[in-house]
């Protein structure tokens, strides 16, 4: 017969040892979902942005100049569907970047209003595909599933005629006003001057 000197039962001993492993499995578990919550907050966290997207596309001067086919994009900050649509466009030119011009046009800088006018921009996103020598070959309006436009590049970058062209999606109109010369040879009085 053995005699406990310790002063302390077998079953406590046991209690103990069975309290100290749970207490490190609870521990090791919510250091996993620690980590797992931190790297799952810092990838959502690296959303891309239009502004970025602007600031990082391809000038509209060297797209036209440099012979690869582009894809412009007329957006402003403002716009939902053109924010929505940042990681898809982010995606698209990661993927085509050597093949394929990203030009981000904003519609609040009066600088582009030559080129709304030539591309008759009143909605956005506003998408038009050039040529290599900077020709039109096709427009799209509204948000595009990435899926299309990538459709679209791939037959943009051979050549080919676009599987998609002028497709229209939900979009946000356009609000800032051209102000009007004041002239009957405006191209937006619809006809106003014809006489019957």
């Amino acid at each position: 017969m053995s005699i406990n000197t310790s002063g302390k039962s077998p079953a406590k001993s046991e209690l103990n040892s069975g309290t100290r492993i749970r207490n490190f499995l609870v521990a090791i578990v919510a250091i996993a979902l620690s980590v797992t919550l931190v790297l799952g907050l810092k990838s959502q966290t690296n959303t891309v942005s239009l502004t970025q997207l602007g600031e990082e596309s391809t000038p509209l001067e060297v797209a036209l100049a440099n012979g690869k086919p582009s894809l412009v994009e007329f957006y402003a900050d403002w716009c939902a569907v053109c924010q929505k649509m940042a990681p898809a466009i982010a995606t698209l030119e990661k993927q085509y970047t050597e093949k394929v011009n990203f030009v981000m046009l904003n519609v609040d800088n009066s600088k582009w209003l030559p080129e709304m006018l030539k591309y008759r921009v009143d909605g956005i996103p506003h998408f038009v595909y050039l040529s290599e020598n900077g020709e039109p070959v096709a427009q799209a309006i509204g948000d595009q599933p990435r899926t299309i436009m990538a459709s679209n590049l791939e037959a943009l970058v051979v050549g080919s005629p676009l599987p998609y062209a002028q497709t229209s999606g939900q979009v946000s109109k356009v609000v800032k006003s051209v102000p009007s010369s004041g002239s009957q040879d405006d191209p937006r009085s619809h006809g106003s001057q014809v006489v019957n």
